[in-house]
């Protein structure tokens, strides 16, 4: 998988793509991660990228020219890269070209598995007012927004999204296993978790973890994840996809909810 994230602040990137898991699978070629400043393709001499809006208002807005040149200048170089490259036998794919706005729909679990099974991701980091529409209606393929708020710029939603992309790539993970069983992977949030020591200040690991059991200890977590979900994010159990052992399961905990509260 290719990553380029265009941004003004290519800095911003570059000392996250170096750290944890994202500086783990570039290490080991899972992942190439790429930060572009599209200033530089801004074709004047002040390098200016943004400029007054038509129709008068507050803020600049970032112009249509450098992005639609960085984005050209990243899709010729990875056709260059596939060209060259002696095993290239299809031509690459086109890229999902996104971006970070307010607008956009809301980033989820589900859109990162998605995005995972994509060979390249360009993102767009906007700055100040907001984009030239033309960028929004010519140029983009997916808008996305990591929530209901407003940040300065679009490079810490960006690095959120590469992170929940990047860690579903095969061998990103030590442990292929955790992001499967990862909060929202499965439609509901996870189960606690515990390690030693077995008792600690007077709390103790619950019995069934100590049981060895292991049949009943996934039996146990499951019901735990339900229970959790249904307390802190019951809107989540509109669209998981539950069994009919767990909806028996569930049914129970919302009776068992419904009698405490009384």
């Amino acid at each position: 998988m290719r990553i380029d994230v265009l941004t003004l602040f290519p800095e911003m990137c570059e000392g996250v793509f170096g750290t944890s898991i994202l500086g783990k699978a570039r290490d080991k070629g899972i992942v190439s991660l790429n930060a572009v400043n599209f200033r530089d393709f801004s074709g004047n001499k002040h390098n200016s990228v943004d400029d007054t809006p038509y129709g008068g208002g507050g803020g600049m807005v970032l112009k249509p020219d450098p992005i639609f040149a960085a984005v050209e200048h990243v899709l010729a170089e990875t056709s260059a890269e596939a060209g060259a490259a002696e095993s290239a036998i299809d031509p690459p794919a086109k890229p999902r070209i996104i971006l970070m706005c307010p607008q956009g729909r809301t980033y989820n679990q589900q859109i990162a598995e998605e995005l995972a099974q994509e060979q390249h991701l360009i993102f767009i980091c906007g700055h100040y007012e907001g984009y030239d529409e033309r960028i929004r209606e010519h140029l983009v393929t997916d808008e996305l927004s990591i929530g209901d708020y407003v940040l300065t710029g679009g490079e810490l939603p960006a690095l959120t999204v590469i992170d929940s992309v990047v860690r579903l790539q095969p061998g990103a993970l030590g442990n292929e296993t955790s992001a499967v069983t990862d909060s929202f992977s499965t439609g509901l949030l996870e189960y606690p978790h515990y390690t030693r020591p077995a008792e600690f200040r007077g709390w103790k690991v619950p019995d069934m973890l100590l049981s060895g059991h292991h049949a009943n200890i996934e039996v146990w977590r499951r019901e735990q994840a339900l229970q959790r979900t249904l307390e802190r994010r019951p809107d989540l159990l509109e669209t998981a996809e539950l069994s009919a052992k767990d909806k028996l399961t569930l049914k129970r905990l919302q009776e068992q909810a419904s009698l405490n509260n009384k």
